[in-house]
């Protein structure tokens, strides 16, 4: 596979992952040194616990490339995911979950799919490995998204994706919740953003847990998903 030599913005939100952002570091700083002109990797402490705090003080200074930003309370995985998108300074921007459910390593095939032509690479998992009913809620949020806002991609909640950074030079993203993602793609493809795929590995979560799956999120979210639906598609606010 032949490496295209770009500049990258590498972040993960990190929420409570002391047992994981340790290695998920060390591989996609390994990566990085392969695959980018310039690279830097930013850590989003997005209000974690001590425990993880005090790993990512010893974390830190270990890795020259790595930039820390720290949100004194929790701001939300989109809160997450704004800090760490307006704060990269590199050409493209790479971002995925905290928690080792993907590889970051597989960013090669994201890096090997760019292209003049090709805005953003977006992920989408092989298999998903989950417990049962987020397989099945997963497949009915993609389902219900995908027909109300239009967006052409197989996997939105795939959160494995390499962007243009320019994209968001004029675009302020507003959701702090998960459906941060959906907002994301959808607002990008009325833009005209073009969007290549690849498929990536998904790992069972060894782990932490899922912020997303519990009820007082996933009213939120609901929530979310119809005030986005309403700016897009009623309002054509954006």
């Amino acid at each position: 596979m032949k490496a295209k030599k770009v500049s990258i913005s590498a972040f993960f939100p990190v929420y409570n992952d002391w047992a994981t952002i340790p290695a998920m570091v060390l591989l996609v700083d390994s990566a990085l040194k392969r695959l980018a002109s310039e690279y830097e990797i930013i850590l989003v402490d997005d209000g974690s616990n001590e425990l993880t705090k005090k790993m990512l003080e010893e974390l830190v200074p270990k890795f020259d490339k790595i930039k820390l930003i720290t949100h004194h309370k929790n701001r939300g995985y989109g809160g997450a995911l704004k800090s760490g998108i307006y704060s990269a300074k590199y050409d493209y921007i790479f971002y995925t979950d905290g928690d080792a459910q993907y590889n970051p390593q597989e960013i090669e095939l994201l890096v090997d799919k760019l292209s003049d032509e090709i805005d953003i690479v977006n992920g989408y998992k092989i298999e998903r490995n989950d417990p049962l009913y987020r397989k099945i809620m997963g497949k009915i949020y993609v389902m219900i998204t995908r027909m109300m806002f239009g967006f052409k991609i197989r996997d939105v909640d795939c959160d494995f994706r390499l962007m243009r950074r320019r994209l968001f030079d004029d675009l302020k993203l507003e959701f702090s919740s998960g459906v941060i993602c959906v907002e994301m793609i959808s607002r990008l493809t009325m833009r005209g953003a073009r969007f290549a795929e690849v498929p990536v590995n998904h790992y069972y979560r060894t782990s932490g847990k899922s912020q997303f799956f519990n009820f007082k999120r996933l009213f939120k979210t609901t929530i979310n998903i119809f005030q986005l639906w309403r700016k897009v598609r009623i309002l054509k606010k954006y």
